[in-house]
């Protein structure tokens, strides 16, 4: 009895050791355009944000910004899902009142301005889905130039007077979206 105890106790056993690798988690590669996030205050530190954005960063790689963000049509902001934005605090963008909540951020870029849309299309792949009946707010700001020039598209927010800047900037392409409180 014993014998058998032990011979069952050892096959199962085995049989579990098998199944953990037949089981084996398969993990990806890094993506070609890396999840990043954004937010105000930046200081990790700080736990009550105002403002945050998740969004993934495509890399130029000797294209030019508008052969991936073609100008006049909606884009993603970034790569692979759309970018989300969480507003912790009721805000306004363009007069229109931004309440506290998640949106997708889209833009329709443009050679001297770019339109940003908050929309309340949510976990979207691109913008190929975009419905202009769920805008919340869009506003049409100018474009600058810098001297810099970044590889990655990139995000980054700055304090103002009556509320916070999303600044956006690829190559040498810069966009600044006031957020007002």
């Amino acid at each position: 009895m014993k014998t058998t105890r032990l011979i069952s106790t050892i096959a199962f056993a085995f049989a579990l050791l098998l199944s953990f690798n037949a089981e084996a988690q398969k993990f990806s590669g890094l993506d070609k355009s890396p999840m990043d996030a954004a937010s105000y205050p930046s200081d990790y530190k700080v736990s009550d944000k105002l403002i945050k954005i998740v969004y993934s960063r495509p890399q130029l790689k000797d294209r030019e910004v508008y052969d991936l963000a073609k100008p006049g049509k909606v884009w993603r902001l970034g790569a692979n899902e759309a970018a989300e934005l969480h507003v912790y605090s009721d805000m306004k963008l363009n007069g229109a009142d931004v309440k506290e909540g998640t949106y997708t951020v889209y833009a329709i870029p443009g050679e001297k301005e770019w339109t940003v849309i908050l929309s309340t299309d949510l976990n979207v792949w691109g913008s190929y889905f975009y419905n202009e009946e769920n805008d919340v707010a869009r506003i049409t700001v100018p474009t600058s130039k810098d001297d810099e020039s970044l590889e990655a598209f990139s995000v980054a927010f700055e304090a103002s007077d009556n509320g916070v800047h999303m600044h956006m900037g690829w190559d040498t392409v810069r966009v600044v979206v006031p957020f007002t409180k």
